[in-house]
């Protein structure tokens, strides 16, 4: 995965115009259920991120890409859990752990509208919260509301990271 994450930066770095659609699809990929346990992005956001100050990229387009990107994913999870509840518990990796269904509602019925905030920072949270909320009937627009405040939050936070992380290390290779 490292190496995934580093030829995405290094793309990045050569194709800055591209920076914003990439983070995007990461962001949504990362945040939608299912897909999300197969192709971990969140370290191909943070090095993405380290290039915003090293390679001149504007974060605002990119923080906003992100963010957008990583709501949709999760309204998409909503969507898919409203829809097909019935059906979600015999698709994998739901099928093979029938106990995250039960833990996933309890979660989401004992935390509400925070559950989303919470379960966007927690890496297998971040797409199986969404998919409970909808499966479980969390109110439309709260669950909106949430998500997508949230998702331009963990936007900034990631982007950010990567950021600071590349700023210190350039420090740290100045003074040696």
């Amino acid at each position: 995965m490292e190496q995934y994450a580093h030829a995405l930066a290094d793309f990045v770095r050569a194709h800055q115009a591209w920076a914003a659609p990439i983070v995007f699809l990461l962001a949504f990929g990362e945040s939608l259920a299912f897909i999300s346990l197969l192709i971990p992005a969140w370290g191909a956001l943070v090095a993405i991120g380290a290039l915003i100050g090293a390679s001149g990229i504007s974060f605002y387009p990119v923080w906003i890409a992100g963010g957008i990107g990583a709501a949709l994913g999760d309204w998409v999870s909503y969507w898919f859990g409203y829809r097909y509840k019935e059906q979600v518990a015999q698709m994998w990796p739901l099928s093979r752990y029938p106990e995250l269904l039960p833990r996933g509602e309890a979660f989401v019925r004992s935390w509400g509208v925070p559950s989303i905030f919470i379960g966007r920072f927690f890496g297998p949270l971040r797409a199986s919260v969404p998919l409970a909320a909808g499966i479980f009937e969390m109110p439309y627009w709260s669950f909106q509301a949430a998500n997508f405040v949230s998702a331009l939050v963990w936007s900034a936070v990631l982007l950010l990271f990567g950021d600071v992380i590349a700023k210190i290390l350039e420090w740290i290779w100045s003074i040696i």
